[in-house]
């Protein structure tokens, strides 16, 4: 039996009933979990084949769980106080992951070898890949999946989706460039090397516009692999007259042919793309 097969039952158990929680068995599945996501071993979603993704919603439930079972607790930085359920993640040294002061990354989430946290935040649940650069006062919300070889620039706001459990957090694929002020929330998954121009905010209602062919075509809760995506407004009609209403546009695609760091330059020259 794996660690998932083990834990799973008494977690979900727990969750259901969280008078099980006073069983040293239900408490220890959910300390469990969250030492192995801390670890790398587990992780809320992951991906099936291309562009598909599956959320284990009893990975959400140990975190839910765990915010229960833990205690409020003081805790010091140098010069700093906290006061939270949550510690900081620990062995960044190790583990090969630079963090700048005053980024946090907290107990939970999961820096493969190589990620970058400049004085940005990183939530419990979370998984940011190697060679990504999490950069000044981006967050990166819980249980959100970012790739590997990611720029998520200044200011971005990754959201956290940990309610409900089964919910899809959002994931932002291998090699997405991340403009400065971008807003990715409720569950949108970012497809593979696409890149979002400054100030793009995708929600799960969001239209996404591809208007690179004669005709319109429309996405909902994902961007394409290798999309350009800049801010943009469609008028909509209300009782009150006729006014803009917040979409996202893709107006061209990375090339296949070239490199990531080529193809970005490309894309942010080609399509004169903010970021």
């Amino acid at each position: 039996m794996n660690l998932a097969d083990s834990l799973a039952p008494l977690v979900s158990a727990a969750f259901a009933d969280r008078s099980l929680l006073k069983d040293p068995a239900h408490e220890s599945a959910v300390l469990q979990t969250i030492d192995a996501l801390d670890g790398g071993v587990l992780r809320v979603a992951e991906p099936i084949s291309e562009g598909n993704w599956v959320t284990h919603a009893w990975v959400k439930q140990a975190i839910l769980l765990y915010f229960a079972v833990q205690k409020m607790s003081v805790m010091e930085a140098g010069p700093l106080e906290f006061h939270d359920k949550i510690p900081l993640k620990r062995g960044l040294d190790a583990a090969g992951v630079r963090v700048v002061p005053p980024g946090a990354v907290r107990y939970g989430a999961f820096l493969e070898a190589g990620a970058i946290v400049m004085p940005g935040y990183v939530n419990i649940g979370a998984r940011v890949g190697a060679g990504t650069m999490v950069d000044t006062w981006a967050t990166v919300g819980s249980c959100a999946q970012i790739g590997r070889d990611v720029h998520l620039a200044g200011g971005v706001g990754i959201g956290g989706v940990l309610e409900p459990p089964g919910a899809q957090p959002v994931i932002i694929e291998d090699g997405v460039f991340v403009g400065s002020r971008v807003i990715v929330v409720e569950g949108v998954i970012v497809e593979r090397e696409a890149v979002l121009g400054a100030g793009v905010v995708l929600t799960a209602s969001t239209a996404i516009l591809d208007v690179t062919g004669a005709e319109v075509v429309e996405h909902r809760g994902r961007v394409p692999a290798r999309s350009v995506v800049i801010p943009g407004m469609r008028p909509k009609r209300f009782p009150a007259g006729e006014f803009g209403v917040p979409c996202a546009l893709i107006i061209g695609k990375r090339t296949e042919s070239t490199d990531r760091k080529v193809s970005l330059n490309a894309a942010l020259r080609d399509f004169a793309v903010a970021v």
